[in-house]
């Protein structure tokens, strides 16, 4: 068999990235640009200057890409590119630049889900094996996910309000901390003995949904009151209360179901996946589970290309391109690419 080799795109949110695929598991180029710094001073992600950037640094990162893997446009088997979810305006840039280079060079073009490519970043460290479960968790989701079969994704909980990473960088204005704030916190935390008690959001009975906008309003009060008061707050002990709530109900729901749709492997995914306290919590549940449990190292769990190279490289195994009428879709549904 021809090896197999893919160009991704990945350009949702404030990353402009491209990378090469060999079959699927193997990084040949993996670049990413980052504009956290334009972003810092505005303590959030302004998608007009996301936009901008992307424009500026799109052809550079796949010029890049392509000198790091010596390899040609001819030597490509596809080009993939996240079609949504994430910014309109980001995703639109990264859609047509990946249009334009797979028109000059007739290559078939492949638009992937970007939780699909996080899922699929475990891909490129070790085969994911199935069934298998996996939390997906960043600045803009929150899900757990079951997958049957390469292909086969089915949300069996999610955010119904902040995802976790909005939670912890909404957080981590309150206390003064720069963006983004999740790392900030998982620091604080975890050089914190005390925590100040916040509420831990089960929701229903049986439910594998996750809300934390109480919790982030549990944060904000306490510092209202305690500022009402004169008194000053103590940020570790905010931000261990704070983490602990947010860690105990991940790991909870994600053991839970692990249990409950009996699966051969966890993987956890999504920037916040990078979280100390996160990794540590589901590391030791899932050693008494006895399950194994993969977490893929930090720059695969932030943003990059190489994940939506490795998921967009099932894709075209199982027969699925897209076409250039393809489009942005802010608010994309993960669906299975296998039939049911």
């Amino acid at each position: 068999m021809d090896n197999q080799y893919i160009l991704a795109i990945e350009t949702s949110c404030d990353e402009t990235a491209a990378a090469i695929i060999k079959n699927g598991s193997e990084i040949v180029s993996n670049v990413v640009s980052s504009q956290i710094d334009s972003h810092r001073r505005f303590g959030g992600v302004v998608p007009e200057i996301a936009s901008r950037h992307h424009v500026e640094q799109i052809t550079l990162v796949i010029d890049e890409a392509l000198q790091k893997a010596n390899m040609q446009p001819s030597d490509l088997t596809a080009v993939a590119v996240t079609e949504g979810p994430g910014l309109v305006g980001a995703l639109l840039i990264g859609i047509n630049a990946a249009k334009a280079f797979a028109f000059a060079n007739s290559l078939p073009i492949v638009g992937v889900h970007h939780i699909a490519g996080h899922i699929y970043a475990n891909q490129l460290v070790q085969p994911m094996e199935f069934p298998l479960l996996a939390l997906v968790v960043s600045g803009g989701h929150t899900e757990l996910v079951y997958m049957r079969e390469h292909g086969h994704f089915e949300v069996i909980g999610e955010t119904r309000d902040d995802a976790a990473g909005e939670a912890y960088d909404k957080v981590a204005r309150v206390l003064n901390l720069p963006y983004p704030g999740g790392p900030h916190i998982d620091r604080l935390a975890n050089a914190s003995t005390e925590a100040v008690p916040f509420p831990r959001v089960w929701l229903e009975e049986g439910s594998y949904d996750f809300s934390f906008s109480g919790l982030k309003s549990a944060v904000i009060n306490y510092k209202h009151n305690m500022d009402q008061r004169g008194e000053e707050i103590i940020p570790e002990h905010v931000a261990k209360g704070f983490q602990d709530s947010v860690v105990e109900v991940l790991t909870a729901k994600t053991v839970r179901a692990a249990r409950e749709y009996k699966v051969k492997q966890v993987i956890a995914a999504g920037g916040v996946s990078a979280n100390k306290g996160l990794r540590t919590s589901l590391e030791e549940a899932f050693k008494k589970e006895n399950i194994p449990l993969y977490v893929p190292p930090l720059n695969l769990c932030t943003d990059n290309a190489a994940m939506i190279g490795a998921a967009a490289s099932f894709m075209v195994q199982a027969g699925i391109t897209g076409n250039l009428a393809m489009n942005g879709k802010p608010g994309m549904e993960l669906l299975s690419w296998v039939n049911e």
